[in-house]
């Protein structure tokens, strides 16, 4: 069974964002979706500096198994990137809600707003059926 955490807003597409200071949002994916997916070898990030929409493709994620479209789960401008993800990309399998984010953006407007088309942790369990 898949770890959910309650302090997260969750995509369709299997990404997580979670509010920081301000307007910031820290992205990752899930961990069903690094269960899924199975041991990560690479991680394409988005640019930095990047105007990105909601549901946009920004990155991808490769695991020994396959390659995964990487999505935003609101809009804003990327921020930061998580370095450390590119010499150790299975930092998203062994903690997606951790040390494994993937990337940082500011809103362009208020969280509530961007986040109003994301599911709490009671619907993405119920997305994911469990």
């Amino acid at each position: 069974m898949s770890e959910v955490l309650n302090n997260l807003l969750y995509s369709e597409e299997h990404e997580w964002a979670q509010q920081g200071e301000g307007r910031v949002v820290r992205v990752g994916i899930t961990d069903h979706a690094q269960h899924l997916l199975g041991d990560i070898v690479f991680v394409e990030f988005p640019e930095v500096g990047a105007a990105i929409s909601a549901g946009d493709s920004v990155g991808s994620i490769e695991s020994v198994k396959t390659v995964s479209e990487l999505y935003s789960p609101v809009s804003g401008k990327v921020t930061k990137i998580n370095d450390a993800l590119e010499t150790s990309p299975e930092l998203i399998n062994d903690q997606p809600y951790g040390g494994g984010w993937i990337f940082e953006l500011e809103l362009d407007g208020e969280f509530a707003e961007a986040a109003s088309g994301l599911l709490d942790a009671a619907a993405y369990k119920e997305l994911v059926g469990e």
